[in-house]
């Protein structure tokens, strides 16, 4: 079941998204050699309970807190401990808000200072595909279209496209059908409408695409432990386009790896 929404959800939805941006470019500017990835948790929910809504991660299958941070081989799901970053890695902030009965969920991956070569790459291709995938996102098009938007971006880097953890509906729940695989062959031919409102997060390794399931039972982490970069979208389908609920402050987010290594 493919849900189409109505221009009352579409409308909180907008609003729930530009909430879900502000606070994930606050957080992301928080992110600094010593931070604690706890600390950034505590953040999201007092910014979360701030603008009148509640984090939509907290208490979804059991999880208890209301922000994923991945660090450096981290895929996705990452818990917030105590753990301090440090110069040089990367961090995943996966974040979803609850705004008057309805969803919106973005992810962006920030690096902690002066990152490496290697890293900026990654960092660089995974938000294009990201992009990549949102302008192939118009009406009459398919998921495979979708994904091999993606595929044609970080293909050529000999990258890894996770395939465990895919992109999704959104809406009423935080993950509603379709389920939006970041690759061509297991992407459904389902053709995109007007009204329909996805999640969008391709999740990119710098090695293998393998991931496995750590300890605790959230955090997935690349087999072979290389870097991974993970950004996320909610958008909606338009008569012509996709519109992007989650816009992050692009003079932050577009322009922060032009100060790093090229």
């Amino acid at each position: 079941m493919v849900y189409i929404k109505s221009q009352r959800e579409l409308d909180i939805m907008r609003q729930a998204g530009r909430l879900v941006a502000q606070i994930l470019t606050e957080l992301s500017q928080l992110v600094k050699p010593g931070t604690k990835l706890s600390d950034l948790d505590k953040k999201a929910e007092q910014l979360s309970v701030a603008v009148g809504g509640s984090p939509a991660f907290k208490g979804y299958m059991g999880y208890k807190y209301s922000l994923c941070t991945s660090v450096n081989e981290q895929v996705v799901h990452g818990i917030p401990s105590d753990r301090a970053l440090k110069e040089g890695d990367i961090v995943g902030l996966d974040f979803g808000l609850l705004f008057n009965g309805l969803y919106s969920d973005s992810a962006v991956t920030v690096p902690v200072g002066q990152i490496s070569k290697q890293a900026t790459q990654l960092l660089r291709t995974t938000m294009q595909a990201l992009y990549a995938a949102i302008n192939t996102a118009t009406p009459g098009k398919t998921l495979k279209d979708v994904g091999r938007a993606i595929e044609q971006v970080v293909n050529p880097h000999g990258y890894g496209i996770v395939r465990e953890f895919v992109g999704h509906g959104i809406g009423t729940r935080l993950h509603e059908d379709p389920q939006i695989p970041n690759f061509e062959a297991a992407a459904p031919n389902l053709k995109l409408k007007p009204g329909m409102t996805l999640a969008f997060e391709p999740m990119i390794n710098v090695g293998t695409a393998d991931v496995k399931i750590l300890d605790d039972r959230w955090t997935a982490v690349s087999v072979d432990g290389s870097l991974s970069a993970h950004y996320e979208h909610t958008i909606a389908i338009t008569e012509d386009d996709a519109e992007v609920f989650t816009e992050w402050d692009n003079l932050y987010f577009n322009g922060i790896l032009d100060h790093l290594e090229s």
